[in-house]
C-alpha cells in the first residue's frame, strides 16, 4: 500500500489510541477549536452503527463484501482488520475531499492504522499517540464507562498492552491524565507542526 507522493497536498493529523484512552474526546475538542483549520477524515468500518451514529458522518459504513470490493479497486490508502471479520479503513477520496476544502485532515484511528498512515504519509502528517498514565488506569475508566462486560474490557486491556509498543512509531506521545491539559498539550504539537514546512 502506498500513496503517491504527488497527490500529498497538505498537511495532516493522526491520532490513535488504545480504546477508552480518550482519543475520540480530544479529536472533538481540536475539531471544535476554531483557531484551526481542520476537518474529520470519515473511516470506513464494517461495524455496525452505534445509537445516533449517521453513515458519511461519523463512518462509511459498508458490508464486508463492499468493504474488500474497494480494498481491490485501491480505494483505501490504508485499511486493518482490527477485530476478527471487522475492518477499518481510509479512503483516499477523504484526503483529497478535505484537502481540496483547504483543511488538514484530522484522522481518529485504531493504532496499527495510524502508525502505517503515518509511514504512507511521511513527515506531512504529525501522529499523536494517546494513552493513560498506566494500563491499570486505562482497566478503571473502561470499568467506569460500564458498556462492556468484564470479559471484553479483559480483551481491551490485552489489546492495549500490544498497542502500547506501537508508540516509538508516532512522532509524540500525549499522556492522558487531565483531558484539559491533554488537549492543551495536542494543540500546543499540531501548531508547532503546521508552523514547520516539509518537503
Amino acid at each position: 500500500m502506498s500513496f503517491d507522493s504527488d497527490t500529498i497536498q497538505g498537511k495532516a493529523l493522526i491520532v490513535s489510541a488504545p480504546s477508552g484512552s480518550g482519543k475520540t474526546t480530544i479529536v472533538r475538542r481540536l475539531l471544535a477549536d476554531q483557531a484551526l483549520s481542520l476537518g474529520f477524515s470519515v473511516s470506513a468500518t464494517t461495524r455496525a452503527p452505534r445509537g445516533t451514529e449517521v453513515d458519511g458522518l461519523d463512518y462509511h459504513f459498508m458490508d464486508n463484501a463492499a468493504f474488500l470490493k474497494r480494498v481491490e479497486a485501491g480505494d483505501f490508502i490504508e485499511w486493518e482488520e482490527v477485530y476478527p471479520g471487522r475492518f477499518y479503513g481510509t479512503l483516499r477520496s477523504e484526503l483529497s475531499r478535505l484537502w481540496a476544502a483547504g483543511l488538514v485532515p484530522v484522522f481518529d484511528i485504531d493504532v496499527v492504522g495510524g502508525a502505517k498512515l503515518r509511514e504512507i504519509l511521511g513527515p506531512n502528517a504529525l501522529a499523536l499517540f494517546i494513552r493513560t498514565p498506566s494500563i491499570d488506569t486505562l482497566r478503571e475508566r473502561l470499568e467506569k464507562r460500564g458498556t462492556d462486560s468484564d470479559e471484553v474490557i479483559a480483551e481491551r486491556v490485552a489489546k492495549a498492552a500490544e498497542e502500547w509498543t506501537y508508540a516509538p512509531r508516532f512522532d509524540h506521545e500525549v499522556i492522558n491524565d487531565d483531558l484539559d491539559v491533554a488537549c492543551a498539550h495536542a494543540k500546543s504539537l499540531l501548531l508547532n507542526h503546521l508552523k514547520h514546512e516539509t518537503a
